[in-house]
């Protein structure tokens, strides 16, 4: 982290499901961090959805905090089926990519994606494809200050790919923040005792079973993202720009 990016707020990207799922308390556990990350000034970055639990984290943080708070991205296609986006201007029009291409490289820098206006759920950028999405999310919590990290609450085979990729990265040696699972109600035990069997098996090397951390408080999130140090087992690469 650079010193100039001591004195800037914690930008913690959010993986969760675009439903409510049957369980209300997941509902409950996204607004009490909407909450946390209010009191505490973290900027949220997400999927940009408007259902679900991301719906409900974004709207109730911007209820908080204002728009400014919440940094939505979402992909084109998404967009068209996604509840909210119908009456929101878009600013400028986004240069159009085509072929197999479009799934690794923007022609346009990721700054200059198309941007939406304020809403209820903030401030939402539009993005060609899935890998461009995961990787400015990326990049804007890389460029957040101290607790700056990814988390993630309840969800499926969206939630957990993203949480798997960050966690990967993670090894790879392309970022060194923290990834928190809110274990709430046991949700995510599968997953970790998956971990354990995998380093038991000698797949995952035992210094990165520690990459994902579990809390089961919205409260402890934050605490871990700002005492997490790096693994040991993280591989020494050169990523360039990546």
């Amino acid at each position: 982290m650079t010193a100039a990016q001591q004195d800037k707020p914690a930008v913690v990207c959010v993986f969760c499901g675009s439903v409510a799922g049957t369980d209300p308390v997941h509902m409950e556990t996204a607004r009490a961090l909407a909450r946390e990350f209010h009191k505490n000034n973290v900027q949220l970055v997400y999927g940009g959805g408007t259902k679900g639990l991301m719906g409900e984290l974004a709207r109730t943080l911007v209820s908080l905090s204002g728009p400014q708070a919440v940094h939505g991205v979402i992909p084109r296609a998404l967009v068209r089926v996604e509840p909210g986006y119908d009456n929101t201007r878009q600013e400028e029009q986004p240069t159009e990519s085509s072929g197999k291409g479009a799934e690794r490289v923007m022609k346009e820098p990721l700054d200059q994606a198309s941007l939406l206006k304020e809403s209820d759920y903030g401030i939402t950028t539009i993005v060609p494809d899935m890998h461009t999405r995961k990787r400015l999310m990326a990049t804007k919590v890389r460029e957040g200050g101290p607790g700056s990290g990814f988390v993630s609450l309840a969800g499926g085979f969206g939630t957990i790919e993203e949480v798997m990729e960050m966690t990967t990265w993670s090894q790879l040696g392309i970022h060194r923040l923290g990834i928190v699972l809110l274990n709430v109600n046991g949700y995510w035990d599968g997953l970790l005792s998956w971990v354990q069997t995998a380093v038991k098996e000698g797949y995952i090397g035992a210094a990165n079973a520690d990459i994902l951390i579990a809390v089961k408080d919205p409260r402890e999130v934050l605490p871990k993202l700002l005492e997490y140090k790096s693994t040991n087992g993280r591989m020494d690469l050169d990523w360039g720009e990546e």
